[in-house]
């Protein structure tokens, strides 16, 4: 019962000189003002909350092509036990289907200011880079490992530079947005 009296005098108007209120002001610093609150509840509700149309709209392309794309890869790989002639380009189909719509998704959002895809975005195009490098030396000569090595700091170059400029076109795509929800 003292447990629970102590409890409630906190949450008390303080009074001047008494410990309750030398504790108050540290309670009231840990929660926010409702003024403080207010932005982000107003982030949370209008057309701020809401998804970025793609051009296509009524028409969920891009969901569609992820699922077809799931469907296949999973065939794909179910057929591709007896040889990857038999299931191998199912698979690739299916694999590329999965990400053409999981990109352009990402691509929308992030460039709308709904919702930062910068890792992704930004390592997608050093996955390509290293992967062309390496298949291109592959298709004359058998690539040595050293060139996987002498590849990292270009791929680190490369993803930094981009996880930039993405952040920065993010950074400015949300400002439009929060500014224009505002109006």
């Amino acid at each position: 019962m003292a447990k629970h009296d102590s409890r409630s005098r906190k949450r008390r108007p303080a009074r001047s000189g008494s410990r309750a209120g030398k504790s108050a002001p540290r309670r009231s610093a840990v929660v926010a003002p409702p003024a403080a609150r207010a932005p982000s509840a107003a982030r949370g509700a209008g057309a701020a909350a809401e998804r970025p149309q793609a051009p296509w709209h009524p028409l969920p392309l891009s969901e569609l092509l992820i699922l077809v794309g799931a469907i296949a890869t999973v065939i794909g790989l179910s057929r591709s036990r007896h040889g990857f002639a038999a299931g191998g380009p199912t698979l690739l189909a299916g694999v590329g289907a999965v990400l053409i719509g999981t990109v352009e998704v990402a691509l929308r959002e992030h460039r709308g200011g709904y919702r930062s895809h910068t890792l992704i975005l930004s390592l997608l195009p050093v996955i390509v880079f290293h992967t062309a490098v390496v298949l291109i030396v592959a298709a004359f000569v058998s690539p040595p490992r050293a060139l996987t090595i002498g590849l990292l700091p270009v791929d680190v170059a490369l993803f930094a530079i981009l996880f930039k400029l993405l952040r920065a076109r993010f950074a400015d795509a949300r400002r439009e947005r929060n500014f224009a929800a505002g109006r």
